[in-house]
């Protein structure tokens, strides 16, 4: 039975980085990049667990392994990763600085546990977890991995802009647990 919880152990961190390796473009076929999705950044153990030290990790776990994963991000991490410095930027356009947010820093499920409600219980556990902290979770989805933004799309993200940095086209999404998007022009 899979649950979802908050990461607070080492070997649930290290856990995540196990299926960030297994889902990069440079080890996953073209094929499979489309059907299945990637994953763009590949983090270190000690951003990831800084990351969980401000605000843990949502994870999925399936008896004592990891099985899925959303990062939280802290807006305070916005210059610790290169390719994540234009989002922030493109954040800082976009939102009222009134608003408080959260970045979903990368979601990933293990081959064997997808479509079977892991993705959408992974949000709904972030989402519960962080409403009361934070206005809106905010992520990018590269515009060629459609198989993440569908997903995202279905679980209740909306777009709040497209922007491209080098090669690469970004969907900017927006989830926002209770408040009308109106509240963050």
């Amino acid at each position: 039975m899979v649950v979802c919880k908050r990461a607070s152990k080492r070997h649930e961190l290290e856990g995540i980085l196990e299926i960030q390796k297994r889902n990069r473009p440079d080890v996953i076929s073209t094929r499979e990049m489309l059907h299945e999705g990637f994953v763009t950044v590949s983090h270190t153990f000690d951003i990831l667990e800084r990351m969980n030290n401000t605000c843990p990790h949502i994870i999925a776990k399936d008896g004592d392994k990891v099985v899925g994963y959303a990062l939280c991000m802290h807006p305070k991490f916005s210059r610790e990763i290169e390719v994540l410095k234009p989002m922030f930027h493109q954040i800082s356009l976009t939102l009222s600085e009134k608003n408080s947010f959260m970045v979903m820093g990368q979601i990933c499920i293990d081959r064997d546990y997808r479509k079977k409600g892991v993705f959408r219980a992974l949000y709904e556990t972030m989402k519960n977890g962080l409403q009361y902290e934070f206005d809106c979770i905010i992520t990018e989805v590269d515009t060629k991995n459609s198989r993440s933004l569908n997903a995202h799309y279905a679980v209740g993200f909306e777009d709040l802009k497209e922007y491209s940095t080098g090669k690469q086209e970004w969907k900017l999404i927006i989830l926002k647990p209770s408040l009308l998007l109106d509240d963050f022009y």
